[in-house]
């Protein structure tokens, strides 16, 4: 396996703006937020937002990861199930634990105990990513630099516009969080302008307006994909009619003959069903054969089909 992200230059990497140069990055400011913040030399206030700060950019860049780089690792690695499963369990264990220090005050007893845990399992999934799944995704992309960067421009838009608080209740694997992630990105992005700003009117209309523009433009990005697919599903429907059409051009054919005849055909009985001819019996009124119910001959009581 490839060594850990953090022993590699930024050109094994594959470049700045790789997805894995980006992971360390994050990964980086994370580990200096939680030592400035673990250090109590900031006043109170300062302090509680460099723990929004933490908050914030955890939820955001793990979300993208099982939104992004997990499922692509499951899908190129044979070990890359075991390999998520496990990291997904921290992020679960991490939403459950910020949740309960969201819902404590500072001055609580377990608001200290809590950030303490959460930060310790925040400093293992650090390092479980970039010992573990990150180089073994290196691996499985094969080192390619092209690779590596299309794939992080991919992270880093979704990071940006991912939810930035825990929702312990949503899923860790697309298509059930990605689908959640519109509505809840929207809220709480909402919610931090409106913390970060003044609660006046103003700050009020600004949060409104950004998490609507966002929600509209992640609605949006999911709408172009969907339409894309349902492009492709159209597109094989009607091939599979067209198809369909061509096997049953006897059935139509004879449709058609039966329609246009001098008895004056209504419908053949059963359309839906799949179409079985009957023996053909002379009419004693126009002469000619006939396999089905019949309408509007003019010796309707003088044939030999027996009406049914």
């Amino acid at each position: 396996m490839s060594p850990s992200i953090t022993e590699q230059s930024i050109e094994q990497l594959g470049g700045e703006a790789s997805v894995l140069a980006r992971q360390r990055r994050d990964h980086a400011e994370l580990d200096r937020l939680m030592n400035l913040y673990a250090e109590g030399s900031q006043p109170t206030q300062e302090r509680q937002q460099t723990l929004q700060h933490i908050i914030q950019l955890t939820f955001s860049h793990a979300f993208a990861e099982e939104t992004v780089l997990w499922p692509a690792l499951r899908r190129l690695a044979d070990d890359g199930e075991e390999l998520t499963a496990g990291v997904e369990q921290e992020h679960q264990e991490i939403n459950n634990l910020v949740a309960g220090i969201e819902r404590t005050s500072p001055a609580d007893p377990r608001h200290v105990e809590l950030v303490g845990r959460a930060f310790a399992l925040i400093r293992q999934d650090i390092q479980d990513e970039e010992d573990l799944l990150l180089p073994r995704l290196q691996e499985a992309l094969h080192h390619d630099p092209a690779r590596l960067r299309r794939l992080g421009t991919t992270w880093e838009t979704v990071r940006r516009t991912a939810p930035t608080h825990p929702h312990p209740s949503v899923s860790r694997r697309p298509p059930r969080n990605a689908v959640a992630g519109v509505p809840l990105s929207a809220f709480d992005r909402a919610r931090d302008l409106f913390r970060a700003g003044s609660p006046t009117g103003g700050g009020r209309r600004i949060a409104v307006m950004t998490a609507a523009l966002t929600a509209a433009l992640i609605t949006a990005w999911f709408a172009a994909r969907r339409a894309q697919a349902n492009h492709g599903h159209v597109a094989a429907f009607e091939q599979r009619r067209s198809s369909s059409s061509s096997r049953h051009t006897g059935r139509s054919a004879v449709a058609r003959a039966l329609a246009g005849s001098s008895c004056g055909v209504r419908s053949l009985r059963g359309e839906r069903r799949r179409w079985r001819p009957r023996p053909a019996t002379a009419c004693r009124g126009c002469g000619e054969p006939h396999s089905s119910r019949l309408t509007g001959c003019p010796d309707r009581r003088s044939m030999d089909i027996k009406d049914t």
